[in-house]
């Protein structure tokens, strides 16, 4: 950890609650992101990140510092995001219908107007939205975390192993895994050269 982590978290455990926004300003869009890959929609990617840090801070005393402040709340974040989809999935407050770009009885979406896209652009839009949801629906949430941390956030294997807390080896199985079913799922589309 650099200085000004250090400084901050020693700060925050000395009673300087303010100390804590460098933390949340250095870390919060790409916590967000996370979540939002993980939930799939912004609503929750907000309400998964701001849980991520309240948690954060209120367990920052047994934050170890043997790994990176970044790695530490990614991983809260993950674990946020993973119990708010799961919390989503049993409310069914939450399956009503969607706004979408195309009405779709299977997705349980409705049709919002759009006078600047055409009918084929939409066809197109929604067909790619579709085929990449399956894709990814396809994967555990395992592969599809180790996934988007290795191709969509660039992170090392190492840090990867250490959010998901699991052994390098299980890391790379992971992303490989949900590469090669994402492969399969997208060989339609792409004619095998994904």
């Amino acid at each position: 950890m650099d200085k000004v982590e250090t400084d901050a978290i020693r700060r925050v455990l000395t009673g300087d609650r303010d100390a804590y926004r460098v933390l949340m300003e250095r870390y919060f869009h790409s916590v967000h992101r996370i979540a939002f890959r993980i939930t799939g929609n912004q609503e929750d990617a907000e309400e998964a990140a701001q849980e991520a840090f309240l948690r954060a801070y209120n367990k920052l005393a047994s934050f170890r510092q043997d790994s990176t402040f970044s790695t530490w709340i990614t991983r809260i974040a993950m674990n946020t995001s993973f119990n708010l989809v799961e919390r989503r999935s049993r409310d069914l407050s939450q399956h009503g219908p969607r706004i979408a770009e195309e009405a779709s009885k299977a997705e349980g979406t409705i049709q919002f107007a759009d006078e600047k896209a055409g009918p084929e652009r939409l066809l197109l839009d929604q067909e790619a939205i579709t085929l990449r949801h399956a894709a990814l629906d396809s994967l555990t949430p395992m592969e599809r975390t180790a996934f988007t941390l290795r191709h969509m956030e660039e992170l090392p294997i190492a840090e990867i192993a250490v959010a998901l807390n699991v052994t390098s080896n299980s890391a790379k199985q992971a992303v490989f895994r949900a590469v090669g079913k994402l492969r399969q799922c997208l060989a339609p589309v792409t004619g095998g050269q994904v």
